[in-house]
């Protein structure tokens, strides 16, 4: 997956073009290319910069949307993490998770409830849902608050790495006959007769203008949705209520061990996690309205507080803010629905087509990627006149494929791809370095990042090809130069350019730091 090959490619003109590399658009862009169709997607920053690499890193259900009533979107969840577990084997594995009892009547309140969630999934289901005792709940989390505990409710769902699993989609499409570009900014629209035939659109990186012909154009810009409704027709209301939600890392030290725990009551009628990642404990999420859409939303005090104050009750140590090795701050690209709150806002996809035949996909989740890709494909070849073709993702398998791979091992997410990477550092043993201090991370697989998965800058690496600054903030400071001197020499850029990066990475880093 080779930038400066993928934009030789531009001058034809195109079956579909998607606006927006996250995982709607990528997801998008694997369909329409496997089903046959020209396929470009732009992407204005690096793939999933924005809220599809800040998610809760989990592929599910939603036990809140089944409290809510919605079983349509569960049991359609549900179905694709099923099929996503057995297309993408190296990158979804079961986790269970355990819901702690601390009153009489959660045990059959909850076993009744995952009961439910377990028949919904049927034969794409994990193992069944079962009821801990106290002492088996001790076992599975033997950090968890004990004063008061009667016992736990474990059910399993799945768990991945969004970041890993967006550049594997670009990768997957590419490998069917798209088109992927990152750095690429949608300015505005070609329009014939009042109806849109393609797309201007900037090379950030050389500064080249482009007009890109295509029989139809979707928007898949998540959070930034109603701002290209707004580039095709500056009366279009708005559809989007995004949401910010915050997610703390700490030490594995507070809950050591393999089961995650969902905490099912907040303050604010949401659910909170703490799941084990990477050697790490995630915590989150927040639920708070924002009104303007950002790449780089900063955390409020407020959130970080209400996370260590739930967190704090059920483990036995409580978390500080010294503990948090790192803040990675979302915002949902929730659909508007008046007088709901975000936390009440469904989580289903809608999509809409403008006068000009502006394809627009909104809301959704990383769980459903692949059934919101269908459906808008579906609606983009009725809408640009396209021949009729069937949908085969459901038994597609993702870019590296690869069976019985251990997920403790960071060299799992590269599926198949991990032996070359790995070969690198037997032609180069300077290449097995690490390049961050706690973390498996190696410069091989910076090298990697840059020739194989394109990635741009110092955030690309440290951020969306590695983890480093989603697991530890501090260490991915320390690890900046090293990696800027790697895209120097792989880039063949100047040392201006390096001493830029390294500046610019210590700005983002700043929302991370505790």
């Amino acid at each position: 997956m080779n930038r400066e090959e993928m934009i030789k490619t531009l001058d034809r003109e195109w079956d579909i073009i998607i606006v927006g590399g996250g995982a709607t658009g990528l997801g998008a862009a694997v369909d329409a290319a496997a089903r046959g169709y020209k396929t470009l997607l732009l992407e204005q920053d690096d793939f999933a910069k924005a809220t599809s690499s800040r998610s809760t890193k989990l592929i599910h259900g939603g036990l809140r949307y089944l409290q809510q009533g919605n079983i349509g979107l569960v049991t359609e969840a549900l179905r694709e993490r099923g099929l996503l577990t057995q297309n993408a084997p190296h990158l979804v594995h079961p986790l269970p998770f355990l819901v702690p009892l601390y009153h009489w009547w959660e045990g059959p309140f909850y076993g009744i409830g995952l009961k439910v969630y377990d028949l919904l999934a049927g034969e794409l289901g994990i193992e069944s849902s079962r009821h801990l005792s106290r002492k088996q709940t001790l076992l599975a989390i033997p950090n968890i608050e004990r004063e008061g505990l009667r016992g736990g409710s474990l059910y399993y769902d799945g768990q991945f790495d969004d970041a890993r699993l967006a550049i594997t989609l670009a990768q997957t499409a590419v490998d069917q006959g798209a088109t992927v570009l990152n750095y690429m900014q949608v300015t505005s629209f070609l329009k014939k007769k009042e109806k849109i035939v393609g797309v201007r659109a900037t090379d950030l990186e050389s500064g080249a203008h482009y007009h890109l012909h295509a029989k139809v154009v979707i928007n898949a810009t998540g959070i930034f949705t109603d701002q290209l409704r707004k580039i095709d027709y500056k009366k279009a209301e708005r559809m989007m209520e995004p949401s910010q939600g915050v997610h703390l890392v700490l030490p594995a030290s507070f809950m050591p061990s393999k089961t995650a725990i969902l905490v099912p009551h907040t303050e604010d009628k949401r659910v909170i996690f703490l799941v084990p990642w990477h050697g790490r404990l995630l915590v989150g999420t927040t639920d708070t309205p924002v009104k303007k859409a950002s790449l780089e939303p900063a955390p409020l005090k407020t959130e970080i507080d209400f996370l260590l104050k739930h967190a704090a009750r059920y483990l036995e140590k409580d978390p500080t803010r010294e503990d948090i090795l790192s803040i990675s701050t979302g915002l949902r690209p929730l659909v508007r629905a008046p007088g709901k709150t975000t936390a009440a806002l469904s989580r289903d996809h809608v999509i809409s087509v403008s006068k000009s035949g502006l394809v627009t996909i909104a809301g959704g989740k990383w769980t459903t990627y692949r059934k919101m890709a269908e459906d808008v494909i579906n609606k983009s070849i009725a809408v640009g006149h396209l021949p009729s073709r069937t949908c085969v993702t459901a038994n597609l398998h993702l870019h590296g494929y690869q069976k019985g791979v251990d997920p403790a091992d960071h060299w799992s997410f590269y599926g198949s791809d991990a032996a070359q990477i790995q070969r690198l550092i037997r032609q180069n043993k300077k290449l097995g370095q690490t390049i961050a201090e706690h973390l498996p991370y190696t410069a091989a697989e910076v090298v990697w990042a840059v020739r194989q998965e394109m990635a741009r800058s110092v955030e690309d690496i440290l951020a969306r090809r590695t983890r480093t600054l989603f697991l530890d903030a501090k260490s991915a400071l320390t690890a900046a130069p090293a990696v800027a001197r790697i895209l120097k020499s792989e880039l063949k850029k100047s040392a201006a350019w390096e001493s830029k990066q390294i500046k610019e990475f210590r700005r983002v880093a700043q929302n991370y730091l505790p």
